[in-house]
């Protein structure tokens, strides 16, 4: 939830957990909501039917698991228990902001936010626009993530996977077709792209790095490698072969690489580390700024 104390406005997470059905656990949830209200200090809100009418929220965002049926109870519970100018928002990855919003009388006022994981550390939130979101509802929250020190952009077309997911798949496919034809392992794989065009992706983006080489030679590289390039339109044959095998990765301890508890705690400790450093040095960025 977004809300306003002391002049400030912040995000307030509501739950660390969420029902799993539309008829689960609305009474604990929403007990979970006043705990934590009290807890901060901040003035309570009514509740009805397990969610919050609030009259200090400048937004609430929803962040139950990935199913339509779910999402559109809370949308519609919410509608009905927030002031008319609450912002309505999703943080879901994969459905579309307009279908969770479809059954929304005031559908102008539901918009997606696309947190990244782990969103502490992560600054990026993708505002989605549906189809029926009011240019101010995106403009109105973009201002409040980037007051609350976030890296808002807005997505103009509510479309699968938004643009970051579009961009990881897309890289995602070509490399695990790359694997499957037998150019190169996974480790190499891996190898390349950190050691290689990765690494300037954090301080150089695809349109920037086209403006640097030249469109005119991103053409002509494209001339050559678009037709090279996997086009499937379902997930690779490989990637089904091996979770029907169970090989899931980490959590099963073999995926395209063979894990141990070590092995895997060392890469969540690596990504944590850098991911804690570059947020600092973004911190401190900001603070030599004000």
């Amino acid at each position: 939830m977004i809300c306003k104390t002391n002049g400030l406005k912040r995000i307030w997470p509501i739950s660390t957990r969420a029902p799993v059905s539309a008829s689960d656990g609305w009474e604990t949830y929403a007990a979970d909501h006043l705990a934590l209200l009290d807890h901060l200090g901040v003035r309570r809100a009514n509740v009805m039917g397990g969610c919050i009418g609030s009259s200090y929220s400048l937004g609430v965002i929803e962040a139950a698991p990935e199913k339509l049926p779910l999402k559109q109870e809370i949308f519609g519970r919410l509608e009905k228990t927030t002031k008319r100018d609450c912002i309505l928002a999703s943080n879901t990855s994969a459905l579309p902001i307009t279908r969770i919003g479809e059954k929304v009388a005031t559908a102008d006022r539901v918009v997606g936010t696309h947190f990244w994981n782990p969103p502490h550390l992560i600054p990026l939130v993708e505002v989605v626009q549906a189809e029926r979101t009011a240019l101010p509802t995106v403009e109105k929250t973009i201002a409040m993530l980037a007051a609350c020190g976030k890296s808002p952009v807005h997505v103009k077309r509510d479309v699968p996977g938004f643009i970051g997911n579009r961009l990881q798949h897309a890289m995602k496919r070509e490399a695990i077709a790359i694997v499957a034809a037998g150019i190169c392992d996974a480790e190499t794989l891996d190898v390349v792209v950190k050691d290689g065009f990765g690494a300037r992706l954090g301080i150089l983006g695809p349109m920037e790095q086209s403006d640097l080489i030249g469109v005119n030679i991103t053409l002509d590289v494209q001339r050559t490698m678009c037709p090279a390039l996997d086009r499937s339109t379902e997930p690779s044959p490989l990637l089904v072969e091996m979770v029907e095998k169970g090989e899931l990765g980490m959590s099963t301890g073999k995926g395209f690489y063979t894990w141990t508890p070590e092995t895997a705690a060392a890469v969540r400790k690596r990504v944590n580390d850098q991911l804690v450093a570059l947020a600092r040095a973004r911190a401190k960025a900001r603070r030599g700024q004000a």
